[in-house]
């Protein structure tokens, strides 16, 4: 290829370790493999261009669990791919709804979908124009979210009707932490196929002048600190998973904060009627970037026998801000709440009208997996702390447990016991995450620049 009369080499735009399956045609099934910057993304959406321009009679799909990835990821790729290939945009029909790419030489079309149901794919199909390839991105959702295997053999079956030759099929993922995880246990027996080829690579195959030095120096913070998480983060490596949940919590992360006034004071809170019911503040620490624990509240009516209303406990929860707003001088309180506590809910914001500090009340976010592992992050990076007076939190740090049948099954679910605590500062993590992640050193996968490919 071309541009300005300048030869474009794909050798130059991928990695060594990409070439031959970049070139591939014996394969019907290629998977790509890596840790964080392994460039397999890259890959893919050169590799997909490359296909519908220079193939006379072919097609792609590319598609992704959800509709609502699509654009901001792939679609954001496809496009980047064909500037780096040295093709004018120009020559495509590029839009947005319906999400579609096509090259009007030849009149074949990259197609987005995603795979809510199985009727998402199942009209894409040009019998003028077949597809010849499908790339599935984040294979891992399709077992974490949907049906698994039968899921992705439902997709193959759709398209590969009616090609008799050139129709593959390459799918991208990172791999789960747990060696055990459906998507790895699928990667192990598709292994086993004569027409599947998998490659793993990670960003040490990379010339670090594509990854930059920002992020080569966030890879090598993670492995000072926490090497484990390191080979599975950056490595890609299914490093197992610890029952014990934040095994990387020790005495280091309690202490006493040392201001006397924050800006601004979240509080997480799990509602129990006969469970316990906790209230964990932590303050945002923006001058050492973390979020340092303050405060607890804590009443079980099971361990004290004493029963309490909802309106007892919202009359506790403006005692316990009423006694951080007065140690700290916080005018503006952010609480997030545990889902199933919308009658505790409705009764503190009755309980908070017209006291002279702001409470802004919210929902919290649920998504138990990635709550840990955004507390993991913080703690791994000691960006989280709490106060010696959080006995119970302290305690339950010690005790939060993965069932180790769940591990075994592939799919990590915490213990019901011993949460309440955890589950108070899951809440508290995930609603100030958005003020929190951009002090992390290793960015989070969702933020990374553009350029950094997965």
């Amino acid at each position: 290829m071309t541009q300005n009369d300048n030869q474009i080499r794909i050798s130059d735009l991928i990695i060594e370790k990409f070439w031959d399956v970049f070139n591939d045609a014996e394969h019907t099934h290629k998977i790509l493999t890596s840790g964080r910057a392994g460039t397999k993304s890259s890959e893919a959406a050169i590799e997909t261009v490359f296909k519908i321009v220079q193939d006379i009679d072919g097609s792609a799909v590319v598609i992704r669990k959800r509709h609502n990835k699509l654009r901001k990821t792939v679609y954001k790729e496809i496009k980047r791919a064909i500037k780096r290939l040295g093709l004018d945009e120009r020559l495509f029909k590029i839009t947005v709804s319906p999400m579609e790419i096509t090259f009007l030489e030849n009149g074949n079309t990259i197609y987005f979908t995603g795979s809510d149901n199985i009727d998402d794919t199942k009209g894409i199909i040009d019998e003028s124009k077949p597809i010849k390839l499908v790339l599935i991105d984040e294979v891992s959702e399709f077992f974490e979210q949907g049906e698994g295997e039968d899921e992705l053999q439902n997709i193959e079956a759709t398209f590969i009707r009616g090609n008799d030759e050139g129709f593959q099929m390459l799918y991208l993922y990172n791999p789960p932490k747990n060696p055990n995880a459906p998507v790895v246990t699928w990667t192990r027996k598709m292994e086993q196929r004569p027409d599947c080829i998998h490659v793993h690579v990670d960003y040490r195959d990379v010339p670090p002048e594509w990854i930059g030095r920002k992020l080569l120096e966030s890879a090598e913070i993670l492995r000072q600190v926490d090497e484990r998480q390191w080979r599975w983060l950056w490595l890609g490596q299914s490093i197992g998973v610890d029952e014990l949940i934040y095994y990387m919590f020790s005495d280091k992360h309690v202490a006493h904060t040392a201001e006397d006034a924050f800006q601004m004071i979240g509080v997480g809170v799990d509602y129990g009627q006969q469970n316990a019911t906790t209230y964990q503040a932590a303050g945002l620490n923006m001058t050492k970037h973390k979020l340092e624990g303050l405060a607890e509240y804590y009443h079980s009516g099971r361990a004290s026998g004493i029963q309490q209303s909802p309106s007892d406990y919202a009359k506790d929860f403006v005692d316990f801000l009423d006694g951080l707003h007065e140690q700290y001088s916080c005018n503006l309180f952010y609480a997030y709440f545990d889902p199933s506590a919308k009658g505790l809910m409705e009764e503190i914001k009755r309980a908070v009208r017209g006291i002279s500090y702001t409470v802004l009340i919210r929902d919290a976010d649920n998504d138990v997996a990635l709550g840990i592992s955004r507390v993991q992050k913080l703690l791994t990076f000691e960006m989280l702390s709490i106060d010696s007076q959080q006995q119970h939190a302290r305690e339950e740090f010690g005790l939060y447990e993965y069932d180790k049948k769940s591990i075994e099954r592939g799919q990590e679910k915490p213990v019901k016991m011993d949460d309440h605590c955890m589950d108070a500062l899951r809440y508290l993590v995930m609603g100030l995450w958005p003020k929190v992640k951009r002090f992390l050193p290793v960015k989070d996968k969702d933020d990374e620049p553009e350029g950094v490919n997965k």
